[in-house]
């Protein structure tokens, strides 16, 4: 079923149900880190490279922080608990290429704090443009200290190691959990459902499906929780770029709950709100498949969009194949949530140094 009708009784219902959810939102802490609302724009040449429904591109990677990506939103709420708590410094995980990791320091660096990333082996790479170009030159170059851990690792347990050792050292640390994705941080993706809405509900734009990456689980999460406080039955899909189905569909339900909950919207989350299809991550996480590396080019080369090869490259292959198949018959706009984090592209340069 479409977001929106033309109808101004429509209109109305949504813009009464978006403002429903801001104003609970203002109740949160919320420092101001994202140029917001990011734009929402056809993708026509893509669209008509497919033949298939009209594709629309919303635009987080515009948020503008050291480069942008969907992290800047969560962390609008995550670094304003941060500095509610007292905090004097901010600690992170994720793999060696987080575009979570970049942001977090870029955050950490505007507003004075001190920051310290722990780095997962994920894939095994020791190329140096992997291990220390990319975000990770990112990560040092906005201040943050940058910590090596192997594969496999507990990456909870040590963050809380480290925590351990600045308190010893008299610091104030907020643990920020990889990908930001906790109930806090999701509610900068519940932030961006209503958004969303609003800016189709003014343009008059149907739209039928939502897709996007979806790894730590906090963008879907939020998305999911959002879109069932502001009452809108979009259909939302995630592209899995780490987890097995049922896996991701879990973790994201799970926190989509406890996003709900902390949001205190009043409203229960129907299970079959949460879909994601896995079949897109290749041999795993930050590995790459053909198929994401020809639909990052072929973006490139279509609409001038730059998309990373963990997420949003993943996430695009995935739409593109489902284009291509017929599984959105019928539909007459996809939005397709670009997560950004093209800063990544330059772990991978390989990849693309010739066609």
């Amino acid at each position: 079923m479409s977001v929106v009708v033309d109808a101004s009784s429509a209109q109305t219902l949504v813009k009464d149900s978006c403002d429903s959810v801001r104003r609970k939102l203002q109740s949160f802490p919320r420092v101001s880190l994202a140029h917001l609302p990011t734009p929402l724009e056809p993708m026509d040449r893509l669209s008509a490279h497919l033949g298939g429904p009209r594709i629309w591109v919303k635009r987080d990677d515009c948020t503008g922080l050291s480069g942008g990506g969907n992290k800047t939103r969560k962390l609008e709420f995550l670094m304003a608990d941060a500095l509610a708590q007292k905090a004097d410094c901010v600690i992170t995980q994720g793999a060696t290429q987080s575009n979570h990791a970049r942001q977090t320091a870029a955050a950490a660096a505007k507003l004075g704090l001190g920051c310290h990333i722990l780095l997962e082996d994920r894939t095994g790479y020791t190329n140096t443009d992997y291990t220390d170009g990319g975000n990770v030159l990112l990560d040092r170059l906005h201040g943050a200290t940058v910590g090596r851990r192997p594969g496999g690792a507990d990456m909870a347990k040590e963050m809380e190691i480290l925590a351990e050792r600045l308190r010893a050292d008299g610091r104030t640390p907020y643990i920020i959990p990889g990908g930001g994705s906790n109930p806090v941080g999701a509610l900068g993706y519940v932030n961006c459902a209503v958004e969303l809405l609003s800016q189709a509900s003014d343009m008059s734009l149907e739209i039928d499906h939502l897709v996007h990456a979806t790894g730590s689980s906090g963008t879907q999460a939020g998305l999911v929780a959002g879109l069932a406080a502001a009452q809108s039955d979009l259909n939302l899909l995630g592209i899995g770029v780490r987890a097995p189905r049922e896996k991701q569909e879990s973790m994201v339900y799970d926190l989509a709950c406890r996003t709900m909950d902390h949001l205190g919207a009043g409203f229960d989350i129907d299970r079959d709100r949460v879909r994601a299809n896995c079949d897109y991550v290749g041999p795993g996480y930050g590995l790459p498949t053909d198929a994401m590396r020809n639909a990052v080019r072929l973006l490139a080369e279509l609409e001038g969009l730059l998309f990373d090869p963990v997420y949003s490259g993943k996430g695009l292959a995935g739409l593109i194949d489902l284009v291509q198949r017929g599984e959105f018959s019928g539909a007459r706009n996809i939005v397709f949530l670009h997560t950004g984090g093209s800063a990544a592209l330059f772990g991978y340069p390989d990849l693309f140094s010739s066609k």
